[in-house]
């Protein structure tokens, strides 16, 4: 019987998933797997149970996941199930920045009370909310991955010229890319090609204030930008400062923070993207069935923490090992396995930086004394074997 423990209230479109041999719920003690979405996991302590947990949306910084790698704890994401969700918002917001439709409807409500007044008041007011239409407007993408590629597609849809950056771009995203889509080789050239400029790159070191003061400048002056990825990709005072100098003509983000709210020409909203009931039954069904296939089959798919690895089940026993990427692990698995008279049908193996994981379909039943020993090994993280 495998528990399931849930940390935010999950869509019963993925919770149903789990049927006969599973239970799922928020008081699911000694958990094997855990469904979350946004509650915070970094001083959670980790039961020996704990085999992975499903982050039911992309991000992961409520993760640790580095903690959960030192454990032997898969950690997965859900990435392009709310894609559809963000897009819709990022061309949202693409109008709302360009026709100043907010500020006119602020200003209308201003006017009840005005009576047979309001028809005139109306046509009198309403120049002061023209904006441009964004028709044959330049539109920077930054990251081409499942929701750069949508917004990308669907603003060149629109008539925008799109240029697009993303120096990791897949051979299968590529696929998906409207040929229309003109790829910028570097940032300087997005800057300097974009009257609006939209980002969808994860929140790492490497990325964190990935617009400053620095980017700003380089950009077109009364450049709108939009930000629904991660609030850390641009740093607050350097866009303050761009709204003040009329280098940034209006900011929006589903990221506020206090320094934005009231802020003119910043937009500010909640954190929409996934917040429609598609996205999250979408997202919570693709964490539960990859949390059933890993937790069953030992297969994993869309890990953030150690590599994909993935073999059709064509042997009742199956063995997956979680060790460190170092020379001669897979070796010594063998010899331990042959030692014991078990004989090895099909392997996989995969390496990502410093971890690697094995899964190995075994003739045989493994003697759970050798497996205890292997596990106690430096080498070794976590021995599973699955019948």
């Amino acid at each position: 019987m495998y528990r399931i423990k849930t940390l935010n209230k999950i869509s019963a479109v993925g919770t149903s998933r789990f049927g006969s041999g599973y239970v799922c719920g928020g008081d699911a003690e000694d958990p094997h797997g855990i469904l979350v979405r946004s509650a915070s996991m970094h001083e959670m302590e980790f039961p020996k149970s704990l085999l992975a947990i499903a982050r039911a949306g992309a991000g992961v910084n409520n993760i640790p996941t580095d903690r959960c790698s030192e454990n032997g704890i898969v950690v997965f994401n859900t990435p392009g199930a709310n894609a559809n969700a963000v897009k819709e918002l990022v061309i949202a917001a693409l109008f709302l920045t360009s026709r100043k439709i907010v500020p006119a409807m602020e200003w209308a409500k201003t006017l009840k009370g005005s009576g047979a007044e309001v028809g005139k008041l109306v046509e009198k007011g309403k120049s002061n909310f023209a904006g441009p239409e964004i028709r044959g407007k330049r539109l920077g993408v930054i990251g081409l991955g499942a929701i750069g590629i949508l917004v990308a597609n669907a603003a060149n849809a629109l008539g925008m010229e799109v240029y697009g950056y993303d120096p990791y771009l897949s051979v299968d995203a590529a696929w998906g890319l409207s040929r229309s889509v003109r790829h910028a080789r570097t940032l300087d050239e997005i800057f300097a090609n974009s009257d609006y400029l939209t980002i969808h790159v994860p929140l790492n070191p490497d990325t964190k204030n990935l617009i400053d003061s620095e980017a700003i400048q380089k950009m077109n002056d009364g450049v709108r930008v939009l930000n629904f990825a991660r609030g850390g990709l641009v740093n607050t005072e350097a866009v303050l400062a761009g709204l003040k100098n009329g280098k940034i003509s209006v900011y929006a983000t589903d990221f506020p923070s206090d320094d934005l709210l009231g802020v003119d020409g910043v937009l500010a909203v909640p954190h929409l993207g996934a917040s429609t009931p598609e996205s999250e039954d979408n997202c919570a069904r693709m964490a539960a069935d990859e949390l059933k296939d890993y937790l069953e089959n030992g297969n994993i798919r869309n890990s953030v923490n150690m590599p994909s690895v993935s073999m059709p089940r064509d042997h009742s026993v199956r063995v997956c090992v979680l060790h460190r990427n170092i020379p001669n692990t897979i070796s010594l698995l063998s010899g331990a396995l042959a030692q014991t008279g078990i004989n090895i049908e099909n392997m996989q193996s995969k390496s990502r930086k410093d971890y690697a994981y094995a899964i190995l379909d075994v003739t045989g039943e493994p003697d759970a004394k050798t497996m205890e020993t292997l596990e106690q090994r430096s080498e070794i993280i976590k021995i599973r074997v699955i019948r």
